[in-house]
């Protein structure tokens, strides 16, 4: 019950979205089932998309160095940084949502908010293909004033958005860069499958049903078997701290 509890605080959002269906398909049946149904279009996109976005991310992640993001697109990266982020962002496809896994590993990798915020706001409202057929459509006088207006908007929000928030009050198993950091599995999350042990056998293993690793594994020491434990862990339970 407890374990429950902890989910529903985790995921407030969602236990809000799911007991708004809930009242939706017991009192208005009829809208219930047009929200669940749209809900359910979306659903089926993110399937097809997400597995490609999470591929893609995860072989950059893997391939590209820590010291080539932080040059690119890090605190000290400049108007360097930004041109960068607005041309990732603005040549990207696929839907917004698609851009959270990207953005989450570059802020791992050493990106700054203000250029994670020009790669999302980018990512959002200017992309090449658009700007065609909003040429097409609106005409280019339009467009370009549009697109000069937004471009200044995006650099702004930015700006503000990096002076208020920072890397350290993101959530920390996101973010954590001290080498120090050890390796830990949260047992109220551990649901036993033995996963971790079958991929890294000499790092983790099985003590009544829970999985626990066997030695101090610092974050610097980590190797390809433990990030693919992480990774593959259905429960989420493996981190550092």
């Amino acid at each position: 019950m407890s374990l429950i509890i902890k989910k529903v605080k985790d995921n407030i959002l969602l236990t809000f979205v799911i007991l708004t269906y809930l009242f939706l398909l017991i009192f208005m049946p009829d809208k219930g089932i047009i929200a669940l149904n749209n809900s359910l279009y979306y659903v089926k996109e993110m399937i097809i998309i997400m597995p490609v976005i999470l591929l893609l991310t995860s072989l950059i992640e893997g391939w590209v160095p820590k010291k080539t993001i932080e040059n690119a697109l890090g605190e000290g990266s400049g108007v360097k940084g930004y041109i960068f982020s607005f041309l990732l962002g603005s040549f990207s496809a696929g839907p917004i949502y698609a851009a959270f896994p990207v953005c989450k590993m570059l802020i791992k990798k050493g990106a700054s908010i203000a250029n994670i915020v020009i790669i999302l706001s980018a990512w959002a409202v200017i992309k090449i293909p658009m700007l065609a057929n909003e040429s097409k459509f609106l005409g280019p006088k339009f467009m370009v004033i549009r697109w000069s207006l937004t471009t200044i908007s995006i650099i702004i929000m930015a700006i503000i958005t990096s002076r208020f928030v920072k890397k350290e009050e993101l959530p920390k198993e996101d973010i954590i860069e001290k080498e120090d950091a050890i390796l830990i599995i949260e047992e109220d999350f551990c649901i036993g499958c033995g996963l971790c042990t079958r991929i890294a056998s000499e790092d983790f293993i099985l003590e009544n049903k829970k999985a626990k690793v066997n030695k101090n594994i610092l974050i610097s020491q980590e190797s390809e078997k433990i990030k693919l434990a992480i990774y593959k862990c259905p429960a989420k339970a493996i981190k550092y701290k």
